[in-house]
């Protein structure tokens, strides 16, 4: 049996790290790392800091990540092959690299429960069986309650919806169209949810939110719009990657 912490370490800034996830990265015997292709394996390295900080006794183990296909027309079936895929190498790679009765620490960005596959893959190596797991879930700070933070509002209302959706729902009219505030994320490269969302409703946008890069514009769509789209490509290129994240309040 192998013990698994999937720990929440928030975006970046190691003073998100709750004391539940500094405690478990403390305990652990491996950290596997997963390398990002191109300029975003910036996160790797600062998943890299926070393991140096928080579990100097653990032994590193590095490997390059599954390759997303994020042009592929069917999003739902490419993404499903690249869960597979990330799976099969977490699974080999607790196999070679963690003793039986060992423990190990998977580095979520954000907060797992917020779009991001770990929980489901680990479901997936349980029920694949050629792996037995021990393993458990430690929250962390999301982008939507650091960018909250950050523009100092709040993600709710009282007695109002808010409905946390990718991008792509707003991109294409799928989203719920009543009077739900959304916080938005995920949103492409080339195509961003502001253009489709009404003039008249206010917007929270940040860029690279929690950390020293953090960008914030506030105020109604109509107004901001190209603002926000001309920092998202000024800052995309400065970088060579971007995850920006907004909070509408429909009226």
């Amino acid at each position: 049996m192998r013990t698994v912490q999937v720990v929440g370490i928030g975006l970046g800034d190691p003073g998100q790290l709750t004391l539940d996830a500094v405690e478990a990265l403390g305990g652990v015997d491996v950290v596997v790392l997963l390398h990002k292709p191109g300029p975003a394996d910036e996160l790797t390295a600062i998943r890299a800091r926070i393991v140096e900080r928080f579990a100097p006794q653990a032994r590193v183990v590095e490997r390059d990540d599954a390759v997303r296909d994020r042009t592929s027309p069917d999003y739902e079936g490419a993404t499903e092959r690249w869960r597979d895929e990330r799976a099969a190498l977490y699974e080999q790679t607790l196999l070679d690299e963690v003793p039986d009765g060992g423990s190990c620490a998977l580095l979520v960005w954000g907060d797992p429960a917020i779009y991001d596959g770990t929980v489901e893959m680990l479901h997936r190596l349980d029920a694949r069986g050629r792996v037995a797991l021990d393993w458990r879930v430690v929250p962390g700070l999301g982008a939507p309650t650091v960018l909250a933070a950050a523009h100092r509002t709040t993600l709710t209302r009282t007695a109002r919806a808010a409905t946390i959706t990718p991008a792509r729902r707003v991109l294409d009219d799928s989203v719920d169209s009543g009077e739900a505030d959304l916080v938005v994320m995920l949103d492409s490269p080339k195509d961003h949810g502001l253009d489709h969302l009404p003039d008249d409703a206010t917007v929270y946008w940040g860029a690279y939110v929690g950390t020293p890069d953090e960008v914030l514009i506030a105020g109604r769509v109509g107004d901001v719009r190209a603002e926000i789209l001309a920092a998202r490509a000024e800052h995309r290129e400065r970088k060579g990657w971007l995850m920006d994240t907004y909070l509408v309040r429909r009226r």
